[in-house]
């Protein structure tokens, strides 16, 4: 006899958020096209925590809705002049 219950939605895990690699970062689409920043940029953001990012092993990934938000509220480049 089957004692187990069909998950409520309470009960069912939260969709994890799609992860990309820097490349995917690059040309996902939050950058403007045409003025996307280099691999090397990027990995210099990364490497002083500018930018949020997930280490999974020895692998980087990037939540694309994370990045877009923490750019447009936390890395601001002050005005020229």
């Amino acid at each position: 006899m089957n004692t187990t219950t069909p998950a409520t939605p309470s009960q069912a895990i939260p969709p994890r958020p799609a992860l990309t690699d820097i490349n995917g970062l690059r040309l996902g689409g939050i950058f403007p096209t045409g003025r996307e920043p280099s691999v090397r940029t990027l990995r210099e953001w990364t490497r002083t925590r500018r930018i949020p990012h997930h280490r999974i092993g020895h692998f980087v990934y990037y939540d694309l809705a994370e990045v877009s938000a923490h750019i447009r509220t936390k890395l601001l480049v002050p005005a020229r002049g």
